[in-house]
């Protein structure tokens, strides 16, 4: 990306005021936390109900940030940065990125439904990256902000884009089809998540459609509801002939008919027809939901022409995918970060943010990192920048495991690279781990899980697996339904009930919670030797902590008057 600051007042109808309007764009940020954001960041000040991230401003210049979007300029900072001001800093994103969609010209798959989106995603990818250079939807940024990251991260290097769109009430998906613009469409299963948000199926479904207005070809399920919804919908908005590419288990009419399933050792096998032919394929998973998510991936290939032995062969190599970043403790006082299935260069980007959200206080921050592969640039440009972001990131060592990766180690300051896993097994008792937060992020044939498996600390055969982004959607769900006034705690005490009180309040710290709750001094102690800046009540002061309550500013609940007076 590099877009002139001059050209993005008109695109975003922004009164400018500032002093340099001739700068160069090449990156976008809305996290003022990043250690990405430089003097080239363009800094959209997203206002919501409950955070204002124009009060990060003022820090944000500090650290040489001298572009943004804003919808006021904080008193006394007018004349110390570039400011475009507009009505609403979201809808600002949204129109920057819609515009910045349609600088290419390349083909586009837009995926949509209840559930599903993300695997298919990353199934395609996966499926499609040996013949084109993909820019795909990180993990699953498929939100009103999610959407205009993924779409921004589009360079002149890919070919094909893969991007998910999800929507929880109306009137959200016609400003996410402006950004996405499919080709492609390709319609999930509908199911119960999101209900809430809609009167009735149907409307549910036809809010989904619309991400499809501009589609010549919509890939879907047969079945009575999503029919009526399409034949509605296409008699509509006809604007230019389209395919509906259907399939179904009971359907004959459908373009792809599956005529039998059959489970044998953990996989499945179906017979189908398509263009009065018959053919046999196998599904390395015989679960219904992986099995229908693979279907809708055959039907993408065969859309795209590809022919019968490669699509045998690409799909029973399929495997099972992680929606998230994973946490987990290592041995030696360290932290692991789990991503060790993906290596692309605009995931490494997001995953060092996390790393940095997630550091132990006192810590040292370490990446293992793999050849990055389908990233449309030369080997020269790509490792230029992934040495620029390790270095912005301020990563105290980086480990590198691949031959091409190795090849440029001299732009890598403190980096040991190994041609492979199995040569950096051999040597991981030499390399010391101790007291380190370690991003362990490779491609998939690189098998890093055996590395994550050797650092990962071995406590108990049985694992309690907490599902961070499963609290962070719970947290977002409550703090949507108060008031903008009505500030929120949430209970850390007894170790986060069991579930690890640290990595919790990390995680809350980072949506920007109001308070924390602990039930006796020493968890708050804890949390404050881990880093935590967030205020923490104390719900069950004893007198005799009261001194290094007020040492850790630290907040007791007072309830009787004999409480008050001790304290």
């Amino acid at each position: 990306m590099s877009i002139n600051l001059k050209s993005l007042v008109s695109v975003l109808n922004a009164k400018w005021i500032g002093s340099d309007a001739d700068v160069l764009i090449d990156h976008i940020s809305i996290d003022s936390r990043s250690l990405q954001n430089g003097s080239q960041t363009l800094f959209f000040a997203l206002a919501g109900i409950n955070n204002d991230a124009h009060l990060f401003i003022p820090d944000l210049i500090e650290n040489k940030v001298q572009n943004f979007v804003v919808q006021y300029i904080p008193e006394g900072y007018a004349g110390k940065a570039n400011f475009l001001v507009v009505e609403n800093t979201l809808w600002a994103l949204q129109e920057f990125a819609a515009y910045y969609r349609n600088l290419f010209h390349f083909p586009v798959i837009g995926l949509t439904g209840s559930n599903g989106k993300t695997i298919v995603k990353e199934w395609l990818n996966f499926l499609l990256s040996p013949d084109y250079n993909i820019i795909r939807s990180p993990k699953s940024y498929n939100s009103q902000v999610g959407v205009p990251l993924s779409v921004i991260a589009i360079n002149e290097k890919h070919n094909l884009g893969i991007f998910e769109a999800g929507i929880s009430t109306v009137n959200e998906m016609v400003k996410l089809e402006k950004i996405i613009k499919p080709n492609i469409g390709v319609l999930t299963s509908i199911g119960s998540a999101h209900d809430e948000g809609f009167e009735n199926l149907v409307q549910k479904i036809d809010e989904k459609l619309l991400l499809f207005k501009d589609c010549p070809v919509i890939i879907y399920q047969k079945n009575e509801v999503v029919d009526s919804c399409l034949s509605q919908f296409v008699a509509e908005y006809m604007l230019h002939p389209r395919k509906l590419f259907s399939w179904s288990f009971t359907d004959q009419n459908a373009d792809v008919f599956i005529e039998k399933r059959e489970h044998r050792n953990d996989h499945t096998f179906i017979q189908y027809q398509y263009k009065n032919e018959t053919f046999n394929l196998e599904i390395p998973f015989n679960d219904s939901a992986s099995v229908e998510n693979a279907i809708s991936c055959l039907l993408v290939l065969l859309n795209f022409n590809y022919d019968q032995e490669t699509i045998q062969n690409r799909i029973e190599m399929l495997y099972p995918v992680r929606m998230r970043l994973e946490v987990k403790n290592g041995i030696n006082n360290c932290s692991i970060i789990d991503d060790s299935y993906s290596s692309d260069f605009q995931s490494l980007k997001i995953a060092l943010d996390f790393l940095e959200s997630q550091k132990k206080k006192g810590a040292s921050k370490t990446v293992i990192l793999s050849d990055i592969f389908q990233s449309g640039f030369t080997n020269e440009e790509l490792y230029s920048k992934v040495a620029q972001l390790i270095l912005d990131n301020k990563i105290n060592r980086i480990i590198g495991i691949g031959t091409t990766i190795s090849s440029f180690a001299d732009q890598f300051p403190n980096s040991t690279m190994f041609d492979n896993t199995a040569d950096f097994i051999a040597e991981i008792d030499n390399l010391n781990f101790n007291n380190e937060t370690i991003l362990i992020k490779g491609a998939r044939s690189f098998q890093f899980e055996e590395i994550v498996s050797l650092l990962e600390e071995k406590t108990h055969e049985t694992i309690l697996e907490i599902n961070l982004d499963a609290i962070s959607h719970n947290f977002n769900y409550y703090k949507s339904k108060l008031a903008p006034n009505v500030k929120m705690m949430v209970m850390v005490k007894a170790f986060g009930y069991g579930n690890g009180g640290l990595e919790i309040a990390k995680l809350l710290e980072h949506h920007k919670v109001d308070y924390l709750g602990v039930a006796f001094a020493d968890e708050g102690i804890a949390l404050k030797n881990g880093g935590i800046k967030l205020p923490i009540m104390v719900l069950n002061p004893e007198s005799t902590s009261f001194p290094s309550i007020i040492q850790y500013q630290l907040e007791p609940e007072i309830y009787s008057l004999k409480g008050l007076n001790a304290f």
